[in-house]
């Protein structure tokens, strides 16, 4: 009952808030019927592990100590935080040892599952050996996991600089391609997000992530939205943005084009078909190089290929990731061919933790677990039921505008009206709450 009444007290308080704002429904007429009620929702399935008692600091302190000590520009999920204790395979736990199923994989990053095994058995057999060493000295970790990382990338995609994150892995990325073809034009998508540093601020292009500093070089071409954008489904048409976009906005000559596979922070959007093979032809004819981001769609998450560019039928000349690399472990990767590698050979590039023994053991059992557990199949098979089952509720609620994506990376767009497609952002937020639950 108690939690009831929370329920009931959360949708009178956003129910105010619509109607300070003009809506003529209250967040609880749009939203139950997608929501199901209590005695509906299904129960956990019985699970092997329960957590030890939890002995730590309480939410209102580590709140009070976040707000003191950490960055202002942090923020939370649900309107009572989740304070996450442990993690075990798809399950995460919260302080009072309450289980919650993991759909968000701390953005598409624990690839494996929490605390999987293999992945922390070969780390903590690392640690036991040498925890750090640069790459000016030998050790067979970053070898061994570079030569089993590009085995699974097509055409002479062979060479691998290893990085801490996606932002770094895109920033040095957009460098070998403006070094590579003595170019500075960057063609990106608008919507899309590429990182939070110079060059990846630049190339991004929603304005809640970009701080105003100077950001030169990247020209956005329209976004291949099948669902919100101006041309449909029509892939050729928005290619010819970019074609126009290079003969007006640029000399003539680019560096490159970065786009990811399905726009991951921009709301799981899939392009349009026939983009990217008609963009990678338009580009590399005005000179410039292909980067593919896979921070988000790579590592099987899309579950018909490994890679998210894959399903596109093309083959970049650069690819970046990260995330799912090393299911939570600081890693991340650029791979070109040897041919742009070279050009950071003209000077001196290094990068400390870079091919870090611990990182890198960790990417290779990932690898591993990956094929031995057939989480590329997993996601196609899981992934289809939930997109089947998501439709099926987007053919009964109004509410719900549109379903896409492909294996494990799939999205909901709500919307207060289907025609006008106008963002349901209140309801949103309740749903995100309720699902808490």
């Amino acid at each position: 009952m108690r939690r009831l009444t929370a329920i009931n007290s959360l949708l009178k308080r956003n129910n105010h808030l619509l109607q300070r704002h003009g809506s003529s429904q209250t967040v609880a007429q749009r939203t139950t019927s997608v929501c199901e009620t209590e005695t509906k929702i299904p129960k956990m399935p019985p699970f092997s592990y329960s957590p030890p008692p939890y002995d730590g600091p309480s939410t209102a302190e580590i709140i009070a100590k976040r707000r003191e000590f950490l960055s202002p520009a942090l923020f939370h999920f649900y309107n009572t935080p989740l304070n996450i204790v442990e993690g075990k395979r798809q399950y995460l736990f919260d302080e009072n040892g309450r289980r919650y199923l993991d759909a968000f994989g701390g953005i598409a990053t624990v690839s494996c599952g929490h605390s999987h095994p293999e992945v922390v058995n070969s780390v903590i057999k690392q640690l036991k050996l040498i925890q750090h060493s640069t790459t000016l000295y030998l050790n067979h970790t970053i070898s061994d996991f570079a030569e089993a990382l590009v085995s699974t990338l097509p055409g002479d995609l062979k060479v691998v600089f290893f990085t801490n994150s996606g932002t770094e892995a895109n920033e040095l990325a957009m460098m070998m391609a403006r070094l590579y073809t003595g170019c500075n034009d960057i063609v990106s998508l608008r919507n899309s997000y590429h990182g939070n540093a110079a060059a990846t601020m630049g190339a991004t292009a929603q304005s809640n992530w970009k701080f105003n500093v100077v950001q030169s070089g990247v020209h956005h071409a329209i976004n291949p939205d099948p669902y919100r954008g101006i041309f449909g489904s029509d892939g050729g048409k928005y290619a010819s943005d970019v074609h126009d976009l290079i003969q007006f906005g640029t000399s003539g000559q680019v560096a490159g084009f970065i786009g990811e596979s399905i726009q991951g922070v921009g709301g799981i959007v899939e392009l349009a078909p026939g983009y990217l093979p008609a963009v990678y032809n338009i580009v590399r004819k005005a000179g410039g190089v292909c980067i593919a981001d896979e921070v988000q769609s790579g590592f099987a998450r899309t579950g018909t290929n490994f890679w998210g560019f894959q399903s596109h039928g093309v083959i970049p000349d650069i690819v970046t990731m990260a995330k799912g690399i090393g299911n939570g472990i600081p890693l991340g990767a650029v791979v070109t061919t040897p041919e742009i590698a070279g050009v950071l050979s003209r000077r001196s590039y290094f990068n400390t933790f870079g091919g870090n023994p611990m990182c890198t053991a960790a990417g290779h059992a990932v690898l591993r677990v990956i094929h031995e557990e057939k989480l590329q199949e997993n996601a196609n098979l899981v992934g289809s039921h939930l997109k089947r089952r998501l439709t099926l509720l987007k053919n009964k609620h109004g509410l719900i505008g549109d379903v896409r994506g492909r294996g494990l990376m799939l999205g909901v767009e709500f919307v207060k009206d289907r025609d006008l497609k106008t963002p349901a952002k209140t309801e949103t937020l309740h749903l995100m709450d309720q699902m808490k639950g």
